[in-house]
């Protein structure tokens, strides 16, 4: 099998750590994140928090359902840089039912939220239009 954009890099991985208060959109603080630290390719180690209102788009790529009561983050995963966020959420509601989709702007923290960020060494992620889907997909580049 080829692996036509497997990066491979070694180094000291650095972790970006930071509570998130009420109120704080979990977007916006992400990417104001890799801003500030200049990180150009990271991964979400970690998101343990709730939140009061929620911004996810389902698998169509298309609609973005609004939830409009308290939920637990139950997961935070994806990749991210100084340009560019693709995060994918998972949430319990009060009766433990889950939603998740990809993250967008306006899911705003209850009472907190811890989150760990993950820079990886020597590597960059890029983006470039793939015929195949039709969008501006990530792709992993040696730094």
């Amino acid at each position: 099998m080829n692996l036509p954009n497997a990066v491979t890099a070694y180094g000291p991985i650095r972790c970006h750590s930071l509570r998130l208060h009420r109120g704080m959109d979990l977007m916006q603080s992400v990417k104001t994140l890799c801003a500030e630290k200049n990180i150009a390719a990271g991964v979400v180690l970690s998101a343990v928090g709730c939140i009061s209102r929620g911004r996810i788009r389902d698998a169509s790529g298309v609609t973005v359902r609004e939830i409009t009561e308290d939920c637990e983050i139950v997961s935070l995963n994806g990749t991210v840089n100084a340009q560019r966020c693709h995060l994918h959420i998972a949430l319990s509601k009060e009766d433990l039912s889950t939603v998740g989709g990809h993250l967008c702007e306006g899911c705003i923290i209850n009472t907190t939220c811890e989150l760990v960020i993950a820079e990886l060494p020597g590597t960059a992620i890029e983006k470039e239009f793939d015929e195949e889907t039709g969008y501006s997909e990530l792709v992993f580049r040696p730094q």
